[in-house]
């Protein structure tokens, strides 16, 4: 079945969704047959204490935790209201800090049972002053992270620690079980000066990363928005690792990541194959 994995809604604070049920039309119309609502689950209680850089990043990363109620209700009215057009999952896109795994797996616990999909995903690391973005902007990822640490290798090795620490981490029963774009510590690559190539020992540790994926049977979401990001131009993950997971049987999710109406189905035929 032609499905969309990883899509959002009205309740991303950056995003440009005016109503989810646009995008569901939108999926509707280009023949998906399954479709995943996965916002960016609340980040957790005291995260500003850990929090460092702009303060936008912080601000606009995920729905307030007061939206949650009423996110599950518009949702699930939606599912119902479409049930004989498209089969619709409801889940979060949930952010990983080892240093909150406790509140996580507390939110979990209320609002697992609500979801049947999800996605696992890092998209903030230690860096200068304290956790920072790494996707938010080009100059927040360099002065925040890469410059801190020393290299792009550096932060590249970070990142991937990260993401296998996500893997291993027991967040309950609800925790979600597949990995969102395992290379967006890629996604200013172009725009630096040095190489941000993967080292020997990177690309050890993405092989580890892979294996685990596989022995917990684990998925992956083969996310086409890095298409469409300038500095970067490729799908997460970029081909050469999609090849390596694949070779192991590790099965993917076509993701569109989409923030607006225009972004439901893009890059989908570039994907296809893999799927």
């Amino acid at each position: 079945m032609k499905r969309d994995g990883h899509t959002h809604t009205e309740f991303c604070p950056h995003g440009k969704v005016e109503d989810t049920e646009l995008l569901i039309k939108r999926a509707i119309r280009l023949g998906f047959k399954e479709y995943s609502i996965t916002e960016h689950a609340p980040l957790p209680k005291g995260i500003e204490s850990a929090a460092a850089g702009n303060p936008d990043a912080w601000t606009t990363a995920s729905m307030a935790l007061n939206d949650v109620d009423n996110y599950f209700k518009k949702m699930n009215e939606l599912r119902k209201k479409y049930a004989s057009d498209i089969l619709i999952h409801i889940g979060f896109e949930l952010d990983y800090f080892s240093e909150f795994e406790g509140w996580t797996r507390d939110f979990l616990a209320e609002y697992g049972p609500q979801t049947d999909d999800g996605i696992l995903s890092v998209h903030f690391l230690e860096g200068q002053d304290g956790l920072r973005g790494i996707d938010y902007s080009f100059e927040e990822y360099k002065t925040g992270v890469v410059d801190y640490l020393g290299s792009f290798e550096k932060a590249q090795k970070r990142y991937y620690q990260k993401v296998l620490a996500s893997l291993e981490a027991d967040l309950g029963p609800w925790k979600p079980t597949r990995l969102g774009h395992i290379s967006l510590c890629q996604k200013f690559e172009r725009y630096f000066d040095e190489s941000t190539d993967y080292s020997s020992e990177n690309s050890a540790l993405v092989h580890t990363l892979l294996t685990r994926v596989q022995q917990e049977k684990y998925s992956l979401d083969l996310n086409a928005a890095g298409f469409y990001k300038q500095g970067y131009q490729q799908s997460y993950p970029q081909v050469w690792i999609t090849e390596k997971a694949s070779a192991l049987g590790i099965p993917f999710v076509y993701g569109s990541d989409a923030h607006s109406i225009t972004d439901v189905g893009q890059g989908y035929e570039k994907l296809d194959k893999w799927l």
